[in-house]
């Protein structure tokens, strides 16, 4: 539970399932109140919000934003007042070769990965330096590091996000808001359902433990990252079981 007496508010964004949506969880349950988006399913955004104010008695706020739009990240962040931790979540993937892949795939991956970051980040900063506080995490990828064959727009949208993380934190070091990303490795999300069931098995047999990662795992560690003291700032914090370390 969050020691301080303020209310604490949290904005996750691509909420409604995977990685975000057990984010969402583990926030409300250390008495977060959450502002929650996603693009195209607010049904089960509506459902998560409405369950997890009935479960925890904390204020949660569904709402529909395309990411990669700034007129809607515009629109999201004039009806919040206040903000502590954002968690940068949203994101795609494109699975296939650069060679097939076409300009307006190439810009809409770039946009949901990479400017999502700076439109909300930039809304952030007003309130976070309000607060005289905050926390950035941004959800990245081992492939922002290593390249992934047939990846290439994914990797590199991750690899940009990871050096935005190290400039913006130095930024932002001064006022007392980390910035820091965790790059995650295979878990176990509707993202990754484009893989054959040989390739899943075939990534399995590389990772050290055996096994894809979980949802909660990785929001455990998002939460873990945005409660760090704000020494901590800058920092790719990798969680692939040992995949890449």
């Amino acid at each position: 539970m969050t020691t301080d007496n303020r209310q604490q508010y949290a904005l996750i964004t691509g909420a409604s399932r995977g990685i975000g949506k057990a984010a969402a969880e583990i926030f409300a349950r250390n008495g977060y109140h959450l502002i929650l988006t996603c693009h195209n399913s607010m049904d089960d955004l509506e459902r998560l919000a409405e369950s997890l104010a009935s479960a925890y008695g904390i204020g949660c706020l569904p709402a529909r934003a395309d990411m990669g739009v700034e007129a809607d990240v515009t629109r999201l962040f004039s009806n919040i007042q206040s903000l502590d931790v954002l968690v940068n979540n949203a994101g795609m993937a494109y699975f296939g070769l650069l060679s097939d892949m076409t300009a307006k795939h190439w810009h809409r991956i770039m946009a949901v990965n990479l400017d999502s970051c700076f439109y909300t980040c930039r809304a952030a900063i007003p309130l976070m330096l309000k607060n005289h506080k905050g926390s950035i995490v941004n959800v990245s990828s081992v492939w922002g590091a290593q390249g992934a064959s047939m990846e290439v727009a994914y990797s590199a949208s991750k690899g940009a996000m990871n050096a935005f993380t190290k400039a913006l934190a130095k930024e932002l070091a001064p006022s007392n808001i980390s910035v820091n990303a965790v790059a995650c490795g295979v878990i176990d999300t509707a993202m990754n359902s484009c893989l054959s069931p040989e390739d899943m098995a075939a990534l399995r047999n590389e990772i050290p433990a055996d096994r894809l990662g979980t949802p909660a795992e990785a929001a455990e560690l998002i939460f873990r990252t945005a409660q760090a003291p704000s020494y901590m700032t800058g920092q790719i914090i990798t969680i692939d079981g040992g995949w890449y370390t």
